[in-house]
């Protein structure tokens, strides 16, 4: 199988090495080493949860459109973005991702080397590159046409929406366990105006649509080994 998504994705040279990589729990992730002409190249490759994203392409189609508008942000200022932003690897179809024989879906990056991503912060230095690569992101997509992304998962960060649930879940209370947690209960309980305020901002148009992260780990940030920074 791992030739069949290889000369997909019309990699140069033999397969060394395949293996596991990284600390995700969401999509499958592999470290490929292959060797060419001009020595060894080194690829990310991972199978796409279509349990959790059921629109892998529209999932796709979102990567490659953020990705391409920050490596342009990126160059203008003078950074580099083969190291600052993610590389989307196409097919030979020219699509952002392969789905393969059984119907499984891959996609492939570029492997950033000599970086590391930390589970554990660290220093305070490394959850300052951190915020500040978060910050980045944000301030160089301020331009980006958001209405252009697809809801990969509907309604994941409809905070209203998620609190109605909260609600029904501790009514309906399955597994008798509510009474055990009545304070963090009712502390969440106490702040529900605060789920409606983005949502009611944007609703009236106060609140332009943004591209925003959403999952603002530390361990989703790249810290260069020699520079330190993100």
């Amino acid at each position: 199988m791992i030739e069949e998504i290889i000369s997909n994705f019309n990699l140069e040279g033999e397969l060394v090495s395949c293996e596991n990589y990284g600390s995700g729990h969401i999509n499958d992730t592999y470290l490929l080493t292959m060797k060419n002409a001009s020595g060894q190249s080194k690829h990310i490759l991972q199978k796409i949860n279509t349990t959790i994203f059921k629109d892998p392409e529209g999932l796709m189609q979102n990567v490659v459109g953020v990705t391409e508008f920050l490596a342009k942000k990126i160059e203008e200022e003078g950074g580099n973005p083969d190291r600052e932003t993610l590389k989307v690897y196409l097919t030979n179809e020219n699509k952002p991702y392969y789905r393969d024989s059984d119907g499984v879906f891959w996609r492939m990056y570029q492997f950033i080397d000599q970086a590391k991503s930390y589970d554990l912060i660290e220093s305070e230095e490394v959850f300052y590159q951190s915020a500040k690569a978060f910050g980045d992101f944000q301030r160089r997509l301020s331009d980006f046409p958001a209405d252009q992304l697809t809801e990969t998962i509907e309604g994941f960060h409809d905070t209203k929406k998620r609190f109605e649930r909260f609600k029904q879940v501790v009514d309906e209370d399955k597994l008798g366990r509510a009474s055990q947690v009545k304070e963090e209960i009712d502390f969440y309980l106490s702040r529900e105006p605060i789920a409606h305020v983005l949502g009611d901002l944007q609703a009236k148009g106060d609140l332009p649509l943004r591209v925003t992260h959403n999952d603002t780990k530390t361990n989703n940030v790249l810290i260069d080994n020699e520079s330190g920074q993100a």
